[in-house]
């Protein structure tokens, strides 16, 4: 009996105090908010720690593969959980295919290294890939060049590189880094859910992210890599400031007329649109004629030998060369070799054309788009999501590769000191930083697309003597390439 009236007391002691705690509670609404906080996050934690990624990536394809591998090859980020996700297929590549594939890319020696770093440029050299040593750009409305190159050709400007074969490559690296980098492909991102504020009821702190097939995934860092039509920048309503050339570029695989050294990469600059031929082999190259749509449309029509034709005649024609414009650039010319004789590259003539591969020819749109912003808390855009530049320079998956390796970086040093990989802090230093490497080239860009885009006797005068002055200044070209080639 003494026993019960002792426990009866301990309990209605213990119902008074939770009263009195519940009365407590009420008054100070902080403190429940706080504690549902407490609550949320240890729940967040027990559910587990085992659920919560540290990065995914949203997007495969070259620059989310290279992020996913940079990321699992850095000795800092080896305890974190990566996850790619990619919307296609696995690409293995046992062999390398007979015939080049017409997406190829022109890659600096810059992201050469990233590449080498990752693991992929030997895999890279031994399938397939061509080193070229010049660059010859001039101008159909007159006779102005200008020639870049290293040491006379004795060291490698870039190479090119068929698509395919890269990614091939940052797949097989990726099979090889599956201790901490996951890869989950054929994975179609439905809806994106951005951390709740620090002060709502129901705070949610990691990005989640729910699949077509209904699972969902957390993670401390989502970098969002999918593209110019990016679902991630537009989820968070992130504004891009974008416009359409009103143009499209038609690619090809071109067949020389006789086997050369094939070492250099050739673009020319007609009215309508820049041509570029980029070596594949000694006997092959890629070309990539952007153009209006409707010259477009009529390309892909025309029979293998009208188009053989047509593409000569872009390289060779001088019908839209007026005789004011070359007597002024020879002038011009003659002046400026009499101030610095020792300087320039002679010019050369390209290789002529023979055929085309089979079924090679294709055409796509063009367009530019830079996002207002790269970073949001806890989100990071690479690649095309954040920026989409006209393919003249060659520099589109460069700009990507430059990305993958500043957030590396950055996340490197943030892991190594114990700091949060979300964390603003270091988002808007890679936001920073390659914002004032992207925006200037991409204005460069944009600039001599719409500076060649016109065949006015002023304008065609203008670029002659810039572009003629330029090619005689060895010290700006060196800056010119190294900016372009980092």
């Amino acid at each position: 009996m003494h026993k019960l009236a002792k426990t009866t007391l301990t309990l209605s002691g213990l119902s008074c105090s939770c009263v009195s705690a519940e009365r407590w509670l009420r008054r100070t609404p902080n403190i429940v908010s706080m504690c549902r906080q407490f609550v949320s996050a240890q729940q967040s934690n027990s559910t587990g720690h085992d659920d919560v990624y540290d990065v995914i990536i949203s997007g495969g394809g070259m620059v989310g593969s290279a992020m996913a591998c940079s990321l699992g090859m850095d000795p800092s980020l080896e305890d974190k959980k990566i996850l790619l996700l990619d919307a296609g297929h696995k690409k293995v590549m046992d062999s390398v295919p007979e015939t080049y594939s017409t997406r190829v890319s022109s890659i600096s020696p810059g992201s050469a290294t990233l590449l080498a770093v990752v693991g992929a440029w030997d895999q890279i050299k031994n399938m397939r890939y061509k080193p070229y040593k010049r660059m010859q750009v001039w101008d159909a409305c007159s006779d102005a060049l200008i020639i870049f190159d290293k040491d006379n050709l004795e060291e490698e400007m870039a190479y090119i590189v068929e698509n395919d074969v890269i990614v091939a490559a940052l797949t097989k690296q990726l099979d090889r880094l599956s201790h901490n980098v996951q890869v989950q492909y054929r994975s179609k991102v439905v809806k994106y859910q951005w951390p709740m504020p620090h002060q709502a009821t129901d705070y949610m702190p990691w990005v989640q992210v729910t699949l077509a097939t209904g699972e969902t995934l957390r993670t401390k860092l989502l970098i969002g890599a999918d593209g110019q039509n990016s679902m991630v920048r537009k989820g968070l309503g992130i504004p891009t400031v974008k416009w359409d050339y009103d143009q499209s570029a038609v690619v090809a695989v071109l067949r020389l007329s006789e086997p050369t050294e094939n070492n250099v990469a050739w673009q020319r600059f007609l009215p309508t649109g820049p041509i570029a031929m980029l070596p594949l082999s000694d006997s092959e190259s890629s070309l990539v004629w952007s153009t209006s749509h409707h010259v477009a449309e009529e390309l892909l029509q025309l029979d293998e030998e009208s188009f053989v034709d047509a593409v000569n005649s872009a390289f060779w024609s001088n019908e839209n060369q007026s005789d004011l414009v070359e007597t002024a650039g020879s002038m011009f010319r003659s002046a400026l070799s009499a101030l610095m004789p020792s300087a320039g590259s002679p010019r050369q003539l390209p290789p002529s054309v023979a055929a085309i591969g089979p079924k090679s020819r294709v055409m796509f749109p063009l367009g530019m788009g830079h996002a207002s912003e790269y970073v949001r808390h806890r989100v990071a855009l690479i690649g095309d999501s954040a920026h989409r530049v006209h393919p003249l320079a060659g520099q589109g998956v460069n700009l990507g590769f430059g990305d993958v390796a500043c957030l590396t970086h950055l996340l490197s040093q943030a892991a190594f000191n114990g700091k949060d990989l979300g964390a603003t802090q270091h988002l808007l230093e890679y936001e920073t930083e390659r914002q004032r490497h992207n925006l200037p080239m991409m204005a460069a860009i944009d600039l001599m697309k719409r500076l060649y885009s016109s065949d006015a006797a002023p304008l065609v005068l203008l670029r002659t003597f810039g572009l003629q002055a330029t090619n005689m200044l060895p010290t700006l070209k060196e800056q010119i390439m190294g900016f372009a080639s980092r």
